[in-house]
């Protein structure tokens, strides 16, 4: 995988790898006009004039066509957002330029003009309406609708959101970004900060930046690689693929209720790259382990949502949203626990050498029971046949005794493999695993299953590492 996110050398800002001058577009921006913030921010101050969207002094930053450049309120990769008073018809709007000028591509205009494109399409009360897109000393942008209230994680931040409030929200927004799918159009950067609560607490979705027709695929999109946000872009954003689709968007969604129940993103690392390998190799910590309050059926709707796989996500927004709404009218749901021998499954991809290698030792252990007759247990009261065998369950002896599932996992391959050797007796499944957590010995395990070879073993796992121990 490739990385294409770097960092603005004037605000630290990420930006793309392909950005003009090492500079965002907001400093880009502020460079072609020469801005003076409140008279002693010049244009190498890194601080923008106002963050999050919060009421400053309304003095003018400076004009722009036919706005008035009020106060900054938000920037990202591909641009900044103003708010500015429209002179012709002297309203207030959110204005949002790409400040890329003379340095400006085609393949950079053409997003931007993609998402301006995407935005005015969708005429729905939770997606912020655009007014006017055109091009000013050329710098291209789109005036949309100024909504008062503030981003959802600038929100969250002064005072962490109830659960159940969470819930309805992401409902909401939820059949909004089903809407939007079904008039052909992708968001693909849910974040906190793309969405914006009015002064009612209802949710507005904008910022349609990676939006991208669904029936259309976009050279622009293969050219920018990765796009996104870190910790709420999907498995597939991540690796570039162009397979995104509805999914990618649900899964957007389930990061962003994981963040509002947890406090915390589902994946964060230090750097871009340790968010996306922990996104791409690692589970998700389970959502009652960060607040105990979340109840099982709302962890299971959150963790469904981030599912690796697109085809184990929810199939579409509105599915999403209909089982949130019966988890909030406390009717069952439609999702599902992934079951351990899933759990075992998506493990043992994730980590085929760390499998390989115990299951092989595991292996040779219980062909050496067998072919050099070694016994685990013979009873002179009994006649099993020679060759024959039962494996127990293994046993967890880790300190968190959180690796059950993986020992089963264990003796199930063992069986498995077992059973495919021609003349040997293996005891099935559900005879051996009758045992477990019973207590009961070699010698009488032996006795019940009439075998003449007994398999136990048990497994530690200290950190990154595991051991597996099987006496003979």
């Amino acid at each position: 995988m490739s990385s294409v996110i770097r960092v603005c050398r004037k605000c630290g800002a990420q930006i793309l790898a392909d950005a003009p001058e090492g500079l965002c577009t907001a400093c880009l921006f502020e460079t072609g006009l020469d801005l003076l913030v409140n008279g002693n921010q010049d244009v190498g101050d890194p601080r923008p004039a106002a963050r999050g969207g919060r009421a400053g002094p309304a003095k003018t930053l400076g004009n722009f066509g036919d706005y008035e450049l009020l106060q900054e309120i938000g920037r990202g990769g591909q641009g900044v957002v103003f708010r500015a008073r429209q002179k012709s018809l002297n309203r207030t709007v959110a204005l949002k330029v790409i400040g890329l000028g003379h340095w400006a591509t085609e393949t950079h205009l053409k997003r931007f003009r993609l998402e301006a494109q995407a935005a005015a399409s969708l005429e729905h009360p939770g997606i912020v309406p655009i007014h006017e897109v055109g091009e000013c000393e050329g710098s291209c942008y789109f005036s949309m609708q100024f909504v008062e209230g503030g981003q959802l994680d600038e929100v969250v931040r002064r005072e962490p959101m109830p659960i159940r409030r969470a819930v309805q929200l992401i409902a909401k927004v939820a059949r909004i970004v089903h809407y939007a799918h079904e008039h052909g159009i992708l968001h693909r950067d849910i974040k906190p900060g793309n969405i914006l609560l009015d002064q009612n607490g209802e949710p507005h979705l904008t910022d349609f930046g990676l939006a991208r027709l669904v029936e259309t695929e976009s050279t622009v999109t293969r050219t920018m690689e990765v796009l996104g946000t870190p910790s709420y872009m999907a498995p597939e954003q991540a690796v570039g693929s162009n397979a995104s689709g509805c999914a990618t968007d649900v899964y957007g969604l389930g990061a962003v209720l994981y963040q509002l129940l947890t406090g915390h993103p589902p994946f964060a690392g230090g750097t871009t790259y340790e968010t996306i390998r922990l996104m791409l190799e690692a589970e998700p910590r389970q959502p009652r382990l960060w607040n105990p309050k979340i109840d099982r059926d709302l962890s299971t709707i959150c963790l469904k949502c981030l599912e690796k796989d697109p085809k184990r996500r929810y199939s579409s927004a509105l599915a999403l949203a209909e089982d949130l709404e019966c988890w909030l009218k406390g009717l069952p749901i439609l999702a599902r626990p992934v079951s351990p021998p899933a759990r075992i499954w998506r493990w043992s991809r994730r980590n085929p050498k760390l499998v390989g290698t115990a299951v092989a030792g595991l292996l040779l252990g219980a062909a050496a029971i067998w072919l050099f007759h070694g016994e685990l247990f013979r009873a002179p009261q009994f006649n099993p046949p020679e060759k024959s065998i039962a494996v127990l369950p293994f046993l967890d002896l880790s300190q968190a005794k959180d690796q059950e599932y993986f020992c089963d996992g264990i003796s199930e391959e063992i069986l498995h493999a077992l059973a495919k050797v021609d003349g040997l007796r293996v005891t099935g499944r559900t005879s051996s695993f009758s045992f477990k957590g019973s207590g009961a010995g070699a010698n009488e395990v032996g006795k019940k299953l009439n075998v003449q070879n007994v398999l136990e073993g048990s497994l530690r796992r200290d950190g990154t590492r595991i051991r597996v121990t099987a006496p003979t």
